[in-house]
């Protein structure tokens, strides 16, 4: 069974009742689970959650998640090459023209090979992924 790369938007959405796409993330998270797939992330995906968190009532959530997934050796820290990769995609607009840290993702995903992300966001879909809801 392969890795699930959890994504910034997949999270918040996941954390956050209010968000439009709260019981979609929640349904598909719950599912992963289920299935036992391993969770992998980015160091840069903590970064933008935290700073979306940071005045939200879950924000604790966010590094509690974190440390686990520290711990358990599952956030990925990007090459350098990695990252070189991820600006010449960012400069050509691939993916629909995403953001830095998606395409960081989107390098690291196919370093691991992992094809599903935990998100909905269209820019995985475009970069050839699989989103989760």
């Amino acid at each position: 069974m392969t890795a699930v790369f959890l994504d910034t938007v997949g999270l918040l959405a996941a954390w956050d009742t209010s968000d439009q796409w709260h019981a979609a993330a929640d349904a598909a998270l719950r599912s992963i689970v289920a299935r036992s797939q391993q969770l992998i992330t980015t160091s840069l995906i903590f970064w933008e959650c935290g700073n979306a968190a940071a005045r939200r009532p879950y924000r604790q959530r966010v590094n509690v998640l974190r440390q686990k997934l520290m711990q358990e050796g599952l956030i990925v820290e990007p090459t350098p090459s990695e990252i070189a990769i991820a600006w010449a995609a960012y400069d050509r607009g691939e993916a629909g023209s995403a953001g830095i840290v998606d395409h960081v993702s989107f390098v690291v995903m196919r370093r691991f090979g992992i094809t599903e992300a935990f998100t909905n966001d269209q820019h995985f879909l475009s970069a050839g992924f699989t989103t989760l809801f």
